[in-house]
């Protein structure tokens, strides 16, 4: 039976992390070790917008001790990931070139969609518990030292994912100046959150009914640890609230000498807590989880995941599916045209593998696409296209990176536009030559499948598309007139075979 060892290191707002993991196909992950090291590299980020010297060296001279404990556990494999405070600098590019040079670590940014998208997956990882708490109204509260993520599931499925920038330290950068002069602080953190939280709860709960709240952060894992509590704690509503007023009603001097705490986390784990407790008291959730896991967790199964070490049964693919659906249902698309363009362009990418040399994740962008094509007409019915792009680059979908975002909504503004050259296309963009051709495939293909249902009314029942020498043969069974979709599908036709050199034909099984 082969073993993998593998490393996971978190490079965060307050501290570098790097956990070690067995992982065994049939027994599943195993961690080995666990080693932090504080440094406030948030501090730096959030105040000035960038990383001083004296904090790069100190951070590099950590992950050389990293490497050398990878070099003796004999590590196979690792990843390495940075978040927030250094995603949110100015001098981003060189404190990775520093890195890499100084250490030999290829360092990953990771954007805060593919941030969050890894700690839920963290969560998933404790698969009975996870499958059986998000059969019901759950929400999963992620508090970091930058901002916190709220994503709501519902039945099995991710509903929504909303990011806001209240963050730990964030939040205590903020209020420094102020918590030097009172004896209240909990209460004007509060009174700081309230806002953005009651707005929140007008936006996105509505009426929704939220039973379970999953709780994940680095604050509230490390308490449990420190007070020998459980590694994944299951309280009641009420037990949470003890256990809030255990903690926040302690002086910092009682935190560090009776509770374990580290005398510069004590300002830190007040914020997450009263986050905590406001959005259970917003939500009525009743059963609170906290499962004691973090990022490094989740880059680990992850990993596990796509070598095949072993297979998922919850479906994360369909939680970034049904996200862009209730995206699309916020802005009013039209449901059936969605779904009847969504089984064509789908059809159209399943036949033409071989030709177009996509894969399983370019096929989920395509469909993401299709599915916030129209969504820009709650705008403006004029500036469709444009009105789309910068919804959807403004709309963080849990799961997709800024550059897959920036495919999707650029395939669906050249839904309509005219396709334009990659010098013109590359002006602002972070997107490269093979995003570009990329882009271009996914947006011929959209363009083919929305032409054909053009007048929303959905003329077609049945469909086959075969691909037969240098044509790709759509045969729809219909008895409506469709003058207006074979108009404009020979009009969109010219693109297609502009990039896939195949021409499609529409042909009509049954005539008026």
């Amino acid at each position: 039976m082969q073993i993998i060892t593998f490393a996971a290191i978190d490079i965060g707002s307050y501290e570098v992390g790097m956990k070690s993991f067995e992982l065994v196909p049939k027994s599943g992950i195993r961690e080995i070790d666990y080693i932090r090291h504080g440094i406030e590299l948030g501090r730096d980020a959030y105040n000035k917008g960038r990383i001083g010297n004296e904090l790069l060296e100190e951070l590099c001279r950590i992950l050389e001790d990293f490497t050398r404990i990878m070099k003796e556990y004999q590590v196979d494999d690792y990843r390495a990931c940075a978040t927030s405070a250094i995603r949110e600098t100015s001098n981003c590019l060189l404190i990775l070139d520093k890195i890499r040079v100084r250490t030999g670590l290829d360092v990953e940014i990771l954007s805060n969609s593919e941030q969050r998208f890894l700690g839920y997956k963290s969560i998933a990882s404790n698969e009975e518990s996870f499958q059986k708490i998000i059969q019901k109204g759950t929400a999963i509260v992620d508090v970091g030292g930058g901002s916190i993520q709220i994503s709501l599931f519902d039945k099995d499925a991710l509903v929504s994912t909303q990011n806001l920038r209240l963050g730990t330290m964030r939040i205590r950068e903020r209020l420094a100046e102020v918590e030097s002069r009172t004896n209240h602080f909990g209460d004007i953190i509060e009174e700081m959150i309230n806002n953005e939280l009651k707005s929140y709860k007008r936006l996105y709960l509505k009426d929704r009914e939220i039973k379970n709240m999953i709780l994940v952060g680095d604050y509230i894992t490390q308490f449990m640890h420190r007070n020998a509590m459980e590694h994944s704690l299951m309280l009641s509503r009420e037990e949470y609230f003890q256990l809030y007023q255990e903690i926040v009603t302690r002086t910092p001097q009682e935190m560090v000498q009776r509770m374990g705490m580290v005398s510069e986390n004590v300002s830190l784990i007040m914020p997450a807590m009263i986050i905590y407790k406001r959005l259970i008291e917003e939500t009525g959730a009743e059963t609170i989880w906290i499962p004691g896991l973090n990022l490094s967790d989740g880059l680990a199964y992850d990993y596990a995941e796509r070598k095949k070490i072993f297979k998922s049964s919850h479906n994360f693919e369909n939680d970034i599916v049904e996200a862009a659906k209730n995206i699309a249902k916020r802005y009013q698309s039209n449901k059936t045209h969605l779904a009847g363009t969504e089984y064509l362009a789908l059809t159209i990418f399943d036949k033409m593998k071989r030709i177009h040399g996509m894969g399983k994740r370019e096929r989920l962008l395509l469909q993401i696409a299709v599915l916030l094509h129209d969504c820009g007409k709650y705008i403006s019915m004029n500036r469709t296209a444009e009105c789309s792009y910068e919804i959807v680059m403004s709309t963080e979908i849990i799961g997709l990176s800024h550059r897959e975002r920036e495919i999707i909504a650029s395939a669906i503004r050249f839904n309509t536009e005219e396709f334009v050259s990659f010098e013109e296309f590359a002006i602002g963009s972070p997107l490269d030559q093979q995003d570009y051709l990329l882009t271009a495939k996914i947006s011929a293909i959209l363009r083919v499948a929305n032409s054909m249902d053009r007048s929303h009314n959905q003329k077609f029942k049945n469909v086959k598309v075969t691909l037969k020498e240098r044509e790709l043969i759509v045969v729809v069974d219909t008895v409506e007139d469709i003058t207006l979709e074979q108009g404009l599908f020979s009009h969109k036709a010219e693109f297609f075979e502009t990039i896939f050199s195949i021409r499609p034909v529409i042909r009509q099984k049954r005539q008026v």
